[in-house]
């Protein structure tokens, strides 16, 4: 923020015959080299969370068989609810890895199958 307010600064500081000042100039070129911004992460870990999210859903498919069907025919908006949580956490798991995939995926699929996999058992009651 302080960097953006003394870029703005330095832009404004005009003298009167309409050029920059040699002060300005100078802090304009410090400000430019210091305000690098970090890159975003955030689409990386939705597509992780929500990848994760559809591998939990069919894992209960692989345990139970076409049985798990009916079961969530009744129950399908908690699992539903699962969705939004899922993306932000691979967003948040990719943020604190800053981008790591690998490190992202495992944290963000443990996670994310464990939450998944809680979810029913409590719903199914054991």
């Amino acid at each position: 923020m302080q960097a953006l307010l003394s870029r703005l600064v330095s832009r404004i500081r005009v003298d009167r015959t309409g050029e920059i000042t040699h002060r300005a100039q100078r802090l304009a070129q410090i400000t430019d080299s210091l305000d690098t911004e970090e890159p975003s992460y955030s689409m990386q870990g939705g597509f992780i969370g929500f990848v994760c999210y559809w591998l939990a859903f069919a894992i209960p498919f692989l345990v139970y068989g076409s049985n798990t069907l009916f079961f969530l025919l009744y129950t399908w908006p908690f699992f539903l609810a699962l969705m939004p949580v899922s993306v932000l956490m691979g967003i948040a798991f990719s943020m604190f890895f800053r981008g790591g995939w690998f490190k992202t995926s495992v944290a963000g699929g443990i996670c994310i199958i464990g939450m998944f996999w809680t979810v029913f058992s409590f719903l199914s009651g054991w």
